[in-house]
């Protein structure tokens, strides 16, 4: 299983269509195959940055997701709202209490 983190920050009159888009795609997302997670995080002092938390059954799973017509169509509408660069972080859990 991996972990896959992205931060996305969108122009401020952006935001609403982001928050729109997400509800529309996130449950199409959610039963991806290979998708066993899906969560999408704010950070309320920007206004306009957001995350997406998600747990993959593999590596092989995300690509396979990363290159269908699904991811393809989210990612289009998404970039265009941007207002900064992404970033995209694979991690996995340092310490389990």
């Amino acid at each position: 299983m991996i972990n896959r983190l992205v931060k996305m920050e969108f122009a401020p009159d952006k935001v609403n269509s982001f928050r729109e888009l997400f509800s529309r795609q996130q449950n199409l997302i959610r039963h991806f195959p290979g998708c066993l997670h899906l969560e999408l995080w704010e950070h309320p002092a920007s206004g306009n940055t957001f995350f997406t938390f998600s747990k993959w059954e593999s590596e092989a799973a995300l690509e396979t997701y990363r290159q269908s017509d699904l991811f393809r169509e989210t990612w289009a509408a998404t970039k265009v709202l941007f207002n900064g660069k992404p970033a995209a972080w694979t991690v996995t859990e340092a310490f389990k209490a």
